[in-house]
């Protein structure tokens, strides 16, 4: 089965980081968060992605032309320009880096990329700048099961400030960026049938406006609830939070070994 991750976009919302590189290649411990997605999709023994290139989309050609000599040791004969790569340990991955245009809407980006798909009746999608403790084999049984187009998992958002709670004027309790119950949101992590491109009219087509809106009235959207960890990366405050949960060893989207 086929992943298509959308990896196109401006990223305007963190521009201190995307100035020069798209935000899928922000850097979370070191390795680009588009990394860290592909890895909560490897684990579960998904292994060939379609990545939606667009915005600066040469910047992630080259890291993953280059991804051999990147994430293993070298060395190098600098009298007579030969090279070796030493033998790592390496994620058994298969990737397209396809242009999906600088300007496409994240609808018009998975149309064009129907053709990719070969005769595939079903596939995953997500967005390039959001990790989650998901269970994809589950999200997948769970899809399998409905019968539907569509499957979206849905979130709880983070809680923009943090959640106190009064026993009069003491502070009985704080607790930083909760995960609330104030609803449930897109959360990314799609399981769609081909035919739900079919929803899509053009490049111009935002997947999460019109195409979710109609599979929903035509009753082929079902929603996976995900009661556990997701973080998008919007902003350098987001992201500087998920920085540190890695560096603490606190990851929870880390699902492999």
């Amino acid at each position: 089965m086929k992943t298509i991750i959308l990896a196109g976009g401006l990223g305007s919302r963190l521009s201190e980081e995307t100035a020069l590189k798209p935000k899928p290649m922000v850097e979370i411990g070191g390795k680009p968060i588009l990394w860290h997605i592909m890895n909560i999709y490897g684990c579960c023994g998904i292994d060939e992605f379609i990545i939606a290139l667009g915005y600066k989309g040469e910047v992630i050609k080259e890291y993953f032309l280059n991804f051999y000599a990147l994430n293993n040791d070298i060395t190098l004969d600098l009298a007579t320009g030969g090279t070796v790569v030493h033998d790592g340990r390496q994620p058994r991955w298969k990737v397209h880096l396809v242009d999906t245009g600088a300007l496409t809407q994240t609808g018009g980006r998975v149309r064009r990329l129907a053709r990719w798909l070969n005769d595939d009746k079903t596939f995953m999608m997500t967005y390039g700048d959001g990790v989650a403790d998901v269970d994809i084999r589950a999200l997948l049984r769970f899809h399998e099961s409905h019968g539907k187009l569509a499957t979206v998992t849905t979130v709880r958002p983070p809680a923009r400030f943090g959640g106190i709670v009064f026993d009069g004027q003491r502070v009985a309790q704080f607790t930083e960026k909760p995960q609330t119950g104030e609803g449930w949101i897109n959360g990314g992590f799609f399981v769609l049938d081909r035919r739900a491109i079919d929803y899509v009219d053009g490049d111009e087509t935002l997947w999460e406006r019109d195409p979710m809106e109609r599979l929903a009235a035509d009753g082929q959207l079902m929603a996976y609830r995900h009661e556990g960890f997701w973080q998008p990366m919007d902003t350098a405050r987001e992201r500087r939070l998920l920085e540190e949960l890695w560096a603490g060893g606190a990851a929870p989207w880390k699902l492999w070994t």
